[in-house]
């Protein structure tokens, strides 16, 4: 059986690639609110609790700068920088 903390949503944005474990995600909104950018918006899938998870708005948007991953209190969020 494999676990659902593996099922994970990605987006390629133009500075960084976002990827969320949707599993690991409790929708606690914690990203949302430290975003310098706030280009964090729920999502149409549900995490661990049923609750929405987030993505990024667009491709734009995220400067890849990893607050996001760095508040989030279950690791549910990594970012990956795009080297240009």
């Amino acid at each position: 059986m494999v676990s659902t903390a593996y099922k994970y949503t990605q987006k390629e944005c133009d500075r960084a690639t976002f990827t969320l474990f949707t599993g690991l995600c409790k929708g606690c909104g914690l990203c949302m609110e430290k975003c310098p950018v706030k280009c964090l918006e729920w999502s149409n899938d549900l995490g661990v609790y049923g609750t929405p998870t987030i993505i990024p708005k667009d491709v734009e948007s995220c400067t890849g700068c990893g607050i996001c991953q760095l508040v989030c209190p279950d690791c549910a969020i990594v970012i990956e920088k795009i080297k240009k």
